[in-house]
């Protein structure tokens, strides 16, 4: 579920955003955003236990799980990016 939402949102940022997109800056921003909620859903999971919903987080809760979630995500995204680009070449001319 969370990463069909990824796909539409990168499906929406590369339609709606002129021109080509540094996909190589997004995945860059991707991973220091997974870094980011990796230590503190890591952490969150640790101290708190079992409060983080496991639709959220599909492979696990712990950093390394939240780590390969939110670079999955990224990937989506930028798959979706590549598609709302081929549509805004071919309908916004």
């Amino acid at each position: 579920m969370l990463f069909w939402i990824g796909f539409f949102l990168g499906l929406i940022y590369g339609y709606m955003q002129p021109g080509k997109e540094d996909r190589w800056g997004l995945f860059k921003k991707g991973i220091i955003y997974a870094i980011i909620l990796a230590i503190v859903f890591g952490l969150l999971g640790f101290f708190a236990g079992g409060i983080l919903p496991s639709w959220l987080f599909p492979f696990g809760k712990g950093f390394v799980n939240v780590f390969i979630n939110v670079v999955l995500f990224a990937i989506v995204f930028i798959i979706g990016t590549f598609i709302g680009d081929f549509l805004e070449s071919k309908l916004k001319k």
